[in-house]
């Protein structure tokens, strides 16, 4: 079961107006969350409807105890094409009066952003683009990068295979500035970890369905592990096809660099046992992440569970409408600046992630996990899809402050 489109775009969440003779000035107070994501494409199940029910419920949740504030969602699908992606929050800032815009998904377009969000002093909110030139060079004042980046996903990834044994690899990459920057940035943890980078195919995104050719490059390469840098769909047809081959069956390990419990559950333990993925957010991780999964899931189809992008928008939303709180709406709107200076002083504390940091340059902090995917007949329970193989420590599973080149650092 899938919500539809139609449900999708209409599910705003708009607070009780407080009484007729303030409707006006409820009106031009009123805090608008605009959730870009995919609602249509390849990264439909791993950001979409799940990151607006994310949003929702941090919304709710929210307001609950801050009735007085009136919240509003607003949703579109970007089609992964950066030029509907930008036209439309630009319509959203100048025609909708949207103060943030959360998730995203696509590196392309996130980017694209960024400067639209700093000539309006709006919000670039970010759950779910992986480049982490969003905390480079390509920082600015009015943006923080939540959940996870390449950076961080490859240097969990990549080291850890390498150190363990899988001292070879070859990557099949997304032909755009996501995928490039995964491989790029695992080839660097695995270099610098005394591994060697094999050879690469890159794939025409988001038109490719048969990978036939690439995997066969691969297994021609002798490589100990497959990078894939990629995620959504792409990864599940990639590795059901990858398995059809006999590439596990030859121990070739394989490595999601950008995988996510959505596609193993979406592709089954059968075709993902042995995978090994990284993440930030694992909801069965303890007491406080299974609580907001089981919050979260009565808005959600049976069977569906967030990944670490659709926590991130709950936890970054959160956490911008308590600094919401802290300013007032109506400074809160007068400059998103203002606003994410405030939520970088404010420490991060939510069920998703519990306590962290943003830093200077926009980049949340907090652990990453190396997980693991079980055999078919390990799992106890549903979403028991995963088993623990290691732990990066907050301060190490980001890029170091001073390697970044953002200019809001410093010197």
């Amino acid at each position: 079961m899938h919500l539809t489109r139609r449900a999708v775009l209409g599910a705003t969440a708009a607070m009780p107006v407080l009484g007729f003779g303030n409707a006006r000035a409820q009106a031009s107070e009123t805090i608008r969350i605009g959730v870009l994501t995919d609602l249509s494409g390849p990264y439909r199940d791993v950001t979409g409807p799940t990151s607006v029910a994310c949003v929702r419920q941090a919304v709710e949740e929210f307001t609950a105890q801050n009735p007085a504030i009136r919240v509003e969602i607003i949703t579109a699908d970007h089609q992964n094409k950066p030029d509907i992606g930008v036209n439309t929050v630009r319509q959203w800032f100048d025609q909708r009066g949207v103060d943030v815009v959360t998730d995203v998904g696509n590196s392309a377009i996130a980017l694209g952003i960024n400067p639209v969000c700093v000539e309006k002093d709006r919000i670039h909110l970010n759950a779910s683009a992986g480049t982490s030139e969003l905390t480079a060079k390509s920082c600015t004042p009015n943006s923080i990068h939540w959940s996870y980046d390449t950076w961080c996903l490859s240097n969990t990834s990549g080291t850890a295979l390498t150190r363990a044994g899988g001292d070879t690899w070859y990557f099949i990459t997304a032909d755009y500035a996501f995928g490039h920057a995964i491989e790029r940035d695992t080839t660097r943890f695995v270099e610098a970890a005394g591994g060697r980078l094999l050879g690469a195919s890159r794939y025409p995104f988001p038109q490719t369905t048969d990978f036939s050719a690439f995997l066969l490059q691969a297994r021609a390469s002798r490589a100990k592990v497959l990078g894939l840098a990629m995620a959504g769909d792409d990864l599940v047809n990639c590795v059901k096809q990858a398995q059809e081959f006999g590439l596990g069956r030859s121990g070739m390990k394989f490595a999601a660099i950008i995988g996510s419990i959505t596609g193993v559950l979406a592709a089954g333990l059968e075709t993902m046992q042995g995978m090994y993925i990284a993440e930030t957010f694992w909801w069965d991780l303890d007491d406080r992440t299974r609580a907001f999964t089981r919050r979260v899931q009565q808005k959600l189809p049976a069977g569906v569970f967030p990944n670490y992008v659709h926590a991130a928008n709950y936890s970054g939303v959160l956490h911008y409408l308590k600094a919401v709180k802290e300013l007032g709406p109506a400074r809160a709107k007068a400059s998103g600046r203002e606003v994410v200076a405030l939520m970088k002083r404010m420490p991060t504390d939510d069920d998703a992630f519990g306590r962290g940091t943003i830093r200077e340059d926009g980049r949340k902090i907090h652990p990453s996990y190396l997980l693991q995917v079980k055999k078919p007949g390990e799992n106890r329970y549903p979403g028991d899809v995963y088993t623990l193989a290691g732990t990066v420590p907050a301060e190490q599973a980001f890029r170091p402050l001073s390697e970044g080149g953002c200019p809001l650092v410093r010197a």
